[in-house]
């Protein structure tokens, strides 16, 4: 399977007069503006349920390691320290159950995001190439496809795509938005048909960590991919697991003859992650308790939205795991939106997500304490 092939997509659309901007959609947060003002005027003031940004501190002996590594006056490398590589191999043979993974099998990445939104770009991708991505889904696996010029479709079963020119095929379990999770047998059926068809698998775990009524596995893992790591890659975040979304900390594992390529890419690039990040990524993989006191903080707070959000009239779907909860009044999301913005509380539209959302809104849980208890006194007044 070929990583990378073919002139850079820009350079090969550069006289189409296609401006940059005309490749994207609307960045969907900036439609969120005046519902967040209303939500503002509420007299104790919002509760901003929209976004899944972590608001807990960042673990002491994270910092620590990060001021400890702060005299860092040289470049850092792209593939990272051999104590960084260490950590994640340690880490993905520790948590995930992965057999035989060795450096050549990671690559440090400057959070998910950026890998996400440039990865087809950097696989070579472009027009004629496809790329496909959950019916429900983060944006930016669209934004992604549109800045290489690449086309894209989405799924409701991966199965049933056509694999013609299907050249990426991203999983996300557990699913942001709905917090859905793929079984152990649904990927290693996934992994299978995608092999069979030589299509490249990158499945988004960045939330698996965080099951509640599930328990996420990972396509690392051996009883999935049958002890190979052909063609598949997994992407992992210390954002939500560690606190760490302001460090953009974040790594992939899989495949080295995707990673090999994508490393040289990236050393062009200046792609780096920053040296004192780096040490903070070492201490945070090597640390489970942190993790395990901020599943508890999370887990309180899913318990007391959802018990609200039930008494309000709504119904949840999935949200097994994940920071969400995928919740519906049968209405548009956007109705659902004004009406939680009038009492203080903001969230996101469905439809952010694709078509498939419109009648959903999704409720964050990564409020403080305070204001998820504000959030339940209004809903439950």
């Amino acid at each position: 399977m070929s990583a990378v092939s073919g002139p850079p997509p820009v350079a090969r659309h550069r006289s189409s007069g296609e401006s940059f901007g005309d490749r994207l959609p609307v960045f969907p947060w900036d439609k969120l503006a005046p519902y967040k003002k209303t939500a503002a005027a509420h007299p104790d003031g919002i509760v901003d349920l929209s976004v899944g940004t972590p608001v807990d501190p960042v673990p002491e002996l994270v910092q620590k390691a990060l001021i400890d590594a702060a005299d860092s006056p040289g470049y850092p490398t792209v593939w990272g320290t051999p104590a960084l590589r260490e950590a994640i191999t340690g880490w993905l043979e520790r948590r995930l159950g992965a057999r035989d993974v060795t450096d050549r099998h990671v690559l440090p990445v400057v959070g998910s995001k950026e890998l996400v939104a440039w990865l087809p770009t950097q696989l070579g991708l472009g027009p004629g190439d496809k790329v496909a991505y959950p019916r429900l889904a983060y944006p930016t696996y669209e934004v992604g496809a549109r800045l290489a010029r690449a086309d894209y479709e989405v799924y409701d079963d991966p199965r049933e795509l056509d694999p013609s020119n299907l050249k990426l095929l991203w999983l996300n379990s557990p699913s942001n938005p709905t917090g859905k999770v793929l079984s152990k047998q649904e990927l290693t059926d996934i992994v299978a048909w995608a092999r069979a068809h030589d299509v490249l698998v990158f499945s988004d775990e960045c939330y698996l960590e965080l099951g509640w009524e599930a328990d996420p596995v990972s396509v690392l893992h051996p009883d999935v991919n049958g002890g190979s790591y052909d063609g598949i890659v997994a992407v992992h975040s210390l954002s939500k697991r560690s606190n760490l979304a302001g460090y953009r900390a974040a790594f992939i594992a899989g495949d080295p003859a995707v990673l090999g390529p994508l490393l040289e890419i990236r050393k062009h690039g200046g792609m780096m992650t920053s040296a004192p990040t780096q040490a903070a990524v070492v201490a945070a993989l090597g640390d489970d308790a942190h993790v395990h006191e901020q599943r508890e903080r999370y887990a309180a707070r899913r318990e007391a939205l959802r018990a609200a959000l039930l008494s309000h009239g709504f119904r949840i779907e999935h949200s097994e795991a994940s920071l969400y909860l995928w919740a519906t009044r049968d209405e548009s999301c956007w109705t659902t939106v004004a009406h939680l913005a009038g009492l203080g509380v903001l969230v996101a539209p469905g439809d952010f997500y694709g078509a498939a959302g419109e009648k959903f809104v999704r409720v964050a849980f990564t409020a403080t304490d305070e204001r998820v208890r504000a959030a339940v006194a209004r809903l439950t007044k």
